[in-house]
């Protein structure tokens, strides 16, 4: 049975229609690119402002997509056409096998195109039909604190019903800005690549061997494409392979992991190239503690 996801972004639907157009396009190429690179078919459409993908394994495919830069949450739904009775008849089917005795629930509700209720209406009808349904299991409707929430997305002609949303990182598809290196030598290295490739920047890791295991097996998880340079323990063994990489590549610019105090050495050691440490501000443990939400993100 394929399974259906619907994916939402967030901050490149504010952008001018031509942007907007770009980054759709490239967010498309992101998503397919992570399911070739895990061996897992897929199918993608879309539409103002979601896209849609088709899985015959949806487990796998949220894990894949909410690495995603540029994506905010995915859900799991079941479509049905924007009819009344097909909407109350599959919401009912999909409650009874996830309402419990004695939960309480929520119907979420919102619509867009020209329907003939608004959204407060269809969930009060359709949080009614629920309780008539099921008296025997002794519901209570609770839009604080529910237990079970039951989602109806009306889109047009096209229903979407879901239980939950996964979360994505957000930001901007990778891609759409420019090109940098990152020093990645432990987790603030690497926090602060992430952090860069979530503006959209394709970055490449410069690691020594106190970083490799986390740009080898947590960033490139993210971007399967971004390059990955070994270099040595000491300063002057990675502040070499830096330079060259980003002359090599062309890189507009540094990823370092720097601390405020850092700034005079770096800067008379790097001249006029653009230097960004995103992380400067984070204490050591705010920078683990962000960094093991990534990891779990990518596992």
């Amino acid at each position: 049975m394929t399974a259906l996801l619907l994916v939402r972004y967030g901050e490149l639907a504010l952008k001018s229609p031509p942007v907007r157009r770009e980054f759709e396009s490239t967010l498309r190429r992101n998503i397919l690119d992570l399911f070739v690179g895990a061996g897992l078919e897929g199918r993608l459409r879309g539409d103002h402002g979601h896209l849609y993908v088709e899985s015959s394994d949806a487990d796998r495919a949220i894990r894949l997509v909410t690495r995603v830069f540029g994506v905010t949450s995915v859900s799991q739904v079941y479509e049905v056409p924007t009819d009344r009775a097909v909407i109350t008849a599959r919401l009912l089917e999909l409650a009874g096998a996830r309402l419990t005795k004695g939960a309480r629930f929520a119907v979420r509700a919102r619509r867009t195109g020209q329907h003939s209720f608004t959204s407060q209406e269809l969930a009060r009808d359709l949080g009614g039909d629920v309780l008539d349904r099921f008296p025997d299991r002794e519901l209570r409707v609770d839009l604080e604190h529910p237990e079970v929430e039951l989602f109806v997305e009306v889109r047009g002609p096209r229903t979407y019903l879901y239980f939950d949303r996964s979360p994505g990182p957000g930001g901007l598809p990778l891609g759409v800005a420019g090109r940098l290196v990152a020093l990645v030598d432990g987790p603030r290295g690497a926090l602060g690549a992430y952090l860069m490739m979530k503006r959209g920047c394709r970055v490449g890791f410069v690691t020594p061997e106190s970083g490799e295991k986390l740009a080898a097996d947590v960033l490139t998880r993210y971007d399967p494409h971004a390059r990955l340079i070994r270099t040595g323990d000491s300063a002057e063994a990675w502040t070499a392979t830096v330079g060259e990489t980003a002359e090599a590549t062309h890189a507009d610019g540094l990823v370092l992991p720097l601390v405020v105090e850092d700034y005079p050495t770096v800067r008379g050691r790097w001249g006029d190239r653009v230097i960004f440490s995103p992380t400067v501000g984070l204490t050591d443990e705010e920078v683990n503690e962000r960094w093991e939400s990534v990891v779990a993100r990518a596992s």
